[in-house]
């Protein structure tokens, strides 16, 4: 359960995961990627999952995103069922409630960086202004440039501001910093952590780096399909501070 101040109402739960198992069957062979998994997510909060690769981040990250569906458990998306919904209702949930993040940008080259932004506005209910979004990553000087004209680093904060423009509850991020070096990946997590901070967004990273945990309110460590740590970091530090 999430600390609280005393007086003030607990955070409401944002995700619920009971029991949530997940097989890849190949052949004669099945893959264990998640293995009754148990967790809860609340509003607003800032979680790292922690693990290696192939412990099972990408696939719990797919499952509470609406991308993958589990072979048994249950996974709640507020009062969303949203292991029994139809794909027309996964698919208005990804688009109204999710933001995705992945390691690679997926930013159209014929477009400009405003326009990138903006295209999210046509398919979303409640959109954020691109421009606004973009001044929150940082790129207010980068609007008319092409992707090609940015670093690895400014095109991963396009990407978070597209993700942002359509006001999701959620933003669902896969090794957002994998691809990049150094200095670039911290600017990029100062982007991230900005818009779980202004916005109240609720925030999930997968990363196999741990220094990204201490950026964190909560740290889910995962190995073999299975939760098997907990922490909550008792000061949150900011992307300047962490060292990898």
């Amino acid at each position: 359960m999430p600390v609280t101040t005393a007086g003030q109402p607990s955070p409401a739960v944002v995700f619920r995961a009971r029991k949530l198992a997940k097989t890849y069957v190949m052949g004669d062979v099945s893959v264990h990627a998640l293995r009754n998994i148990d967790l809860d997510i609340y509003e607003s909060e800032f979680v790292v999952l922690l693990g290696p690769s192939g412990s099972g981040k990408s696939t719990l990250l797919n499952i509470l995103g609406g991308l993958d569906a589990p072979s048994s458990g249950q996974a709640i998306w507020r009062e969303h069922d949203l292991v029994n919904a139809s794909e027309a209702e996964l698919t208005r949930y990804r688009r109204e409630h999710v933001g995705f993040v992945f390691q690679f940008y997926n930013l159209i080259p014929s477009l400009t960086v405003l326009e990138n932004v903006a295209l999210v506005n046509e398919i979303a209910e409640k959109p954020f202004d691109p421009r606004e979004a973009l001044a929150l990553v940082g790129l207010t000087e980068r609007l008319d440039h092409f992707p090609s004209q940015l670093s690895g680093g400014e095109q991963q904060r396009v990407a978070v501001a597209r993700a942002i423009a359509k006001s999701p509850d959620v933003l669902l991020c896969d090794e957002p910093t994998g691809a990049l070096d150094y200095d670039t990946g911290k600017m990029v997590l100062v982007a991230i952590a900005r818009v779980n901070k202004t916005l109240g967004t609720t925030t999930v990273i997968i990363t196999h780096n741990a220094a990204i945990a201490g950026i964190a309110d909560r740290v889910l460590k995962l190995a073999g399909g299975r939760i098997v740590g907990e922490e909550r970091n008792p000061r949150r530090l900011s992307p300047e501070e962490i060292r990898w």
